[in-house]
């Protein structure tokens, strides 16, 4: 998203550091004491929407913030909370646009899966974010926002905290990489979440995972496969053209080398596709020098493609074959908000195929 050189600073969006030198800056020509920059922190991350709520400082100062920076407000158009417990959330940014992110409770852990871009351009055939193409990209403002947004969400409905971030929603993060890896270090450095709780998923953007593997954030990495072989894979995921999996597996063992941390991979189960006992069996040849978690993954129906999840035996024989060697741990990923369109992209299209029909309706 391109911001107009006239537009207040996305306060949200800079990292520590920077956030401290423009308001101290700004103090400075105020002719107010530095402190006063450490003080708006103090309330930036813990999770203030607005600059009212500062209330330590003047109501001159907050006014003049609020000319000056922004703090990225997100506007919840849609909330769903599911039978079990998840929560779905569709965001409507400052421009219109719309994003969502999902909190998952299990056990003890509460996961945030946040949105890194507006749509997809990276069109896999089985998923529903890409089925209405790329809108833009994300700030880091707009992702780290989704996090504030969601905790306060859930302190005021009783979900306790969240232990854990996943980029696993709208987008392919390492296609946005400059505003994903300042929304890692915000999220870090400024927030205080722990990097090994934080997972950057990929569908293997190769360039990505190596600017990743050299960052000093120890965040954990999932990659997508689902295919074991180029041809397969070609079919499902269109990005393994430009960077096939011979190039992937060496970005892979790069970002091990540097993090010294086990890999995910994903592999979502599509019946007749890709859950063949063969397939099983070379996938765990591919992937076996990592020692990895492989998460099956039940395929989400989404409009217009025929395809239909593999059946519960058929994951269960194909989870057994990957884990025959004992160098693959393997474990099925139960589907999580399905009364709710909880799957990554539905949200959106139910609302975009709304405003689409209003569109009609008025014309």
């Amino acid at each position: 998203m391109t911001i107009p050189a006239d537009s207040p600073t996305p306060l949200l969006g800079l990292e520590p550091e920077a956030a401290r030198t423009a308001l101290t800056e700004f103090f400075a020509e105020r002719g107010e004491r530095r402190y006063r920059a450490d003080q708006v922190l103090e309330w930036v991350y813990p999770g203030a929407q607005t600059f009212d709520e500062m209330t330590n400082l003047t109501k001159a100062s907050r006014e003049a913030l609020g000319r000056r920076f922004t703090l990225a407000p997100l506007v919840p158009e849609v909330v769903q909370r599911s039978n079990d417990g998840t929560v779905k959330h569709l965001w409507r940014c400052p421009d219109g646009e719309a994003i969502e992110s999902v909190l998952i409770p299990a056990d003890d852990r509460l996961t945030l899966c946040l949105s890194s871009q507006a749509g997809c351009a990276l069109g896999c055939v089985f998923c529903g974010t890409g089925a209405y193409g790329f809108r833009r990209q994300l700030t880091a403002a707009e992702i780290v926002a989704q996090y504030r947004d969601s905790v306060r969400y859930a302190q005021a409905h009783g979900m306790g905290a969240i232990t854990n971030i996943v980029f696993m929603g709208m987008g392919e993060p390492l296609a946005n990489p400059e505003p994903v890896f300042a929304a890692l270090t915000i999220l870090n450095r400024g927030f205080r979440v722990g990097a090994r709780h934080i997972t950057v998923s990929t569908v293997g953007i190769v360039p990505g995972i190596r600017e990743l593997a050299r960052r000093p954030e120890q965040v954990r990495l999932a990659v997508s496969l689902h295919a074991p072989n180029h041809k397969l894979r070609l079919t499902l995921v269109p990005v393994e053209k430009r960077y096939p999996l011979p190039q992937l597996m060496d970005a892979i063992r790069e970002w091990v080398r540097a993090k010294g941390k086990r890999v995910t991979f994903e592999y979502t189960m599509i019946q007749d596709v890709n859950d063949s006992p063969a397939l099983a069996d070379e996938l765990a040849e591919l992937v076996c020098e990592f020692h990895p978690l492989v998460n099956l993954i039940p395929m989400n129906p989404i409009p217009f493609v025929g395809w239909r999840p593999s059946p519960p035996e058929v994951i269960a024989q194909f989870r057994s074959r990957l884990e025959r060697s004992g160098r693959v741990r393997a474990r099925v990923r139960s589907p999580r908000g399905s009364d709710i369109a909880a799957a990554c992209g539905q949200l959106y299209n139910q609302a975009y195929e709304k405003g689409l029909a209003a569109t009609a309706r008025a014309s």
